[in-house]
């Protein structure tokens, strides 16, 4: 259910302030005021939205009267617990510029409201994060909470390649039409919502500003620390592996969007070379077992050629998929042959290797063959890669919609145009 009691008369706001709520029937009224307080600071119409999370206490009435006393304050109203679902309802159903949240605690120092959104304001930026953990923050808070801020950050750089400096801190902002792309594809609606949300976001290729904060812990604080952390571990793993088996559409967001260039939209080099390097590495296990194999009924060249064919099929299928992030069958079949092509030019290298082996030192080993076509085979993976970036997988430019706008404009209204 949704107060309507906050819509602005002059249309919609620039700003819609999210605030969470589970049993703050003691902090909620002060917190609102606070906010609404200094929101006359700044010269942007706002709406606040108090998402009540399926509160048992007074929390819900208080809310609906605070809706009651000012115009800019409305309430969304779940039957079920969870921030990340208390965001993404409040989130979809307003219609401000700019979707912000923070906590009812105000544990961070509203001067940084105005350097988090105005980015987004002005187009810069698509997402904005408060961050505790940049140098110029001052934060206080016990020992313990530090230890697991760094730690869980730490991890979300290791295991998810991340490149922002805090992902939890309660202090974030979003464009409405970033959102719109974004939510569909967050799969949790608790407290990991906020890391899956700035992930896929960074995979696409969008921009996240940060913004230092001073930082105040809430000792009054009924978050549960250990389930919380075994909450966020298991939505790593989902996501990680989500994300290697190209389940989330990242492209798609990035041409919609027409944000980043084609180098984001592709996916980062780096990420594309741990991927393909884990099924090069496959792929070479199978062709030296295959080679082993078949080397005693079809002599060592005819080997060479049905094992680098059966594993050539299979990586230019994997990397496909997961290194570069393409499904369906569409193209698939001219990257196939597109592979083979890579694949005889393989060929033609490691079956030279066996002619020159061959010619200077007459019959070798099948370990010693082994280990030779494997060196020839990392040259060969390389050449692959390189191919499958620049030729195979190689994605079309993305045209950004706003330009694509204007020009339609121009050629609409030429006499405007500079």
């Amino acid at each position: 259910m949704v107060h309507d009691a906050g819509r602005s008369p002059g249309g919609p706001p620039a700003l819609d302030i999210v605030i969470p709520v589970f049993n703050e029937e003691r902090t909620l009224v002060g917190s609102v005021e606070a906010v609404r307080e200094h929101l006359r600071t700044l010269p942007f119409e706002h709406r606040i939205t108090i998402a009540d999370n399926a509160s048992t206490d007074a929390t819900s009435l208080l809310a609906h009267q605070l809706a009651a006393r000012f115009d800019d304050v409305r309430v969304v109203s779940l039957t079920q617990k969870g921030r990340g679902r208390a965001l993404k309802r409040a989130w979809s159903q307003s219609d401000a510029e700019v979707l912000v949240y923070m906590d009812v605690d105000l544990s961070t120092d509203l001067n940084a409201l105005l350097p988090l959104v105005a980015p987004l304001l002005s187009g810069h930026s698509d997402l904005a994060i408060g961050s505790r953990l940049a140098r110029t923050s001052r934060t206080t808070r016990g020992p313990k909470r530090e230890v697991i801020s760094r730690a869980y950050n730490v991890l979300l750089r290791g295991a998810l390649r991340a490149r922002f400096s805090d992902a939890q801190c309660g202090f974030k902002a979003i464009r409405r039409d970033v959102a719109e792309q974004l939510l569909p594809l967050v799969e949790d609606d608790e407290w990991f919502f906020d890391t899956e949300l700035l992930v896929v976001a960074e995979r696409a290729g969008l921009r996240i500003h940060e913004v230092p904060v001073d930082w105040i812990d809430d000792p009054d604080s009924r978050v549960d620390i250990v389930r919380t952390a075994a909450a966020d571990l298991r939505g790593m793993g989902r996501l990680g592996w989500s994300l290697l088996r190209g389940r989330v559409p990242l492209a798609d967001v990035t041409r919609t969007l027409g944000r980043a260039s084609r180098r984001s939209a592709g996916g980062r080099i780096s990420a594309q070379m741990v991927v393909f390097a884990l099924i090069g590495g496959l792929s070479t296990l199978a062709y030296g077992g295959l080679f082993i194999v078949l080397r005693g009924s079809l002599g060592a060249q005819q080997a060479n050629a049905v094992a680098l064919a059966i594993t050539a099929i299979a990586n230019t299928a994997a990397n496909r998929r997961f290194t570069f992030g393409l499904r369906g069958t569409t193209g698939a079949l001219r990257h196939q042959l597109q592979g083979l092509l890579v694949f005889a030019c393989g060929l033609a290298v490691t079956s030279g290797v066996l002619w020159l082996m061959r010619a200077t030192g007459g019959d070798s080993h099948p370990v010693v063959e082994v280990l030779v076509l494997t060196a020839a085979n990392l040259f060969v993976t390389v050449m692959r890669f390189v191919a499958m970036r620049v030729w195979m997988f190689r994605r079309p430019p993305v045209v950004s919609t706003v330009g694509m706008q204007q020009d339609r404009e121009r050629r609409q209204h030429p006499q405007t145009a500079d």
